[in-house]
């Protein structure tokens, strides 16, 4: 069994179940440590790079905490005025 990990850019981690083995608390917790390893090291010189440039650019960052599991604020945006549009086209 192969457990994967991916962004918006691609693959982060992908961990694969032995033969025999079972899922179990420990592996869940091996596999979010090599995860969690592998986010640190790649992440903060991405959004290093892409907050240098977006400020190059005269852009401003909306506060938004990192990695968090909510939708982002464009996200709200977007959707929300998208679902009213089709809404209106479907009556």
């Amino acid at each position: 069994m192969a457990t994967a990990f991916w962004d918006t850019q691609g693959v982060i981690l992908v961990d694969f179940l032995s033969r025999g083995e079972t899922v179990s608390s420990d592996f869940n917790i091996d596999t979010l440590k090599r995860l969690w390893a592998r986010i640190l090291r790649v992440r903060p010189d991405t959004s290093i790079r892409t907050k240098d440039t977006t400020a190059s650019f005269g852009g401003t960052t909306l506060p938004y905490p990192s990695y968090s599991p909510d939708l982002s604020s464009s996200d709200y945006r977007l959707f929300g005025p998208m679902k009213q549009n089709l809404r209106m086209m479907k009556k």
